[in-house]
């Protein structure tokens, strides 16, 4: 459910009271009974209407009244609990996939713990070194190199990273649904370098990437140019962009389709998905979220999920 006083618990229940989402799966919930009644407040939707199954994980006491808005410790620690008992419900195969709503990192820093995402949360929790971030919308779809660290750190590349990476997205965009992924790598220079002219990054430890995984079977190119590769894909030409650091992906595809952007976890052995949103706590409580994202964070949840099936199936 997210943080109890952003809009997390809200645009679950707007969700899920959606016959078409309703009947798409069999859903657990997880939160506190304090943020459903928060959310059942402000949407009119009740919980126990839904087809649900709702899991109390006993962070926030029952009849406690959330604060809407408010940055808080106790639901920064309480959103995380929620993370860690999904999980775990993946990890053993109670769950086939999780979908996040948005946290905030400043409460749970204040709750005392070091947090710099939920990839990297879950990651660790699942024993995963490798993780990464890719958006996934209606037009495109954006892989990253690196995602939370500087500037500067970023444009420190390295080659199997990038390998790496175009083998996950395309692991990914095989459980989408594309059989045979088409993935551009994007240049970390102004027009991926110009042989040199504008920086040798490229040259040095993109190209190998690119040609690397190319020899084993992937179907891709690069270095492109980053200033017209979006403009593109978002056409048709690829179904995947390998951004090299966090902006280089995320402003593109937020200009693109904001509302149905979703944000997976890849190198995990778990599939999750989130919504590209965060905790709004300017517009909490006052059953103003939309619930298009999170919508599409689950089809997207569902459709990975029986996609591995199916393959796992073949095995």
């Amino acid at each position: 459910m997210g943080d109890p006083a952003g809009v997390g618990a809200e645009v679950a229940l707007k969700a899920l009271s959606d016959p078409e989402i309703s009947a798409s799966a069999r859903f657990v919930v997880l939160g506190d009974r304090a943020a459903v009644a928060a959310a059942e407040e402000t949407t009119a939707i009740r919980l126990s209407s839904l087809s649900v199954e709702f899991r109390d994980c006993g962070m926030l006491p029952a009849n406690a009244r959330v604060e809407m808005g408010a940055l808080r410790a106790e639901y920064g620690a309480a959103a995380v609990r929620y993370v860690h008992n999904a999980t775990m419900m993946c990890l053993n195969g109670e769950a086939d996939a999780m979908v996040t709503a948005p946290l905030n990192k400043e409460a749970v820093t204040l709750s005392g713990m070091q947090f710099s995402g939920h990839t990297e949360y879950i990651a660790e929790l699942c024993g995963a070194t490798d993780s990464r971030m890719l958006l996934a919308g209606r037009k495109l779809s954006v892989v990253h190199v690196s995602t939370h660290i500087s500037l500067r750190e970023a444009c420190n590349l390295n080659t199997q990273r990038i390998i790496r990476t175009i083998e996950l997205g395309n692991d990914a965009m095989k459980l989408l649904g594309k059989a045979r992924p088409r993935i551009a790598v994007c240049g970390l220079n102004p027009h991926a370098g110009e042989h040199g002219l504008f920086g040798t990054e490229d040259e040095e430890f993109i190209q190998p990437a690119v040609d690397a995984c190319r020899a084993r079977g992937i179907e891709c190119e690069g270095p492109v140019a980053p200033d017209t590769i979006f403009f593109r894909a978002a056409a048709g030409s690829h179904d995947l962009v390998v951004a090299m650091y966090h902006d280089q992906g995320h402003i593109p595809m937020k200009l693109l389709d904001f509302e149905a952007t979703v944000n997976m976890s890849l190198g995990i052995p778990i599939i999750r998905t989130s919504v590209d949103h965060g905790t709004a706590f300017d517009i909490a409580g006052k059953n103003l979220a939309g619930d298009a994202n999170m919508k599409a964070a689950i089809r997207m949840a569902v459709t990975m999920a029986r996609h591995r099936m199916q393959q796992e199936a073949r095995v």
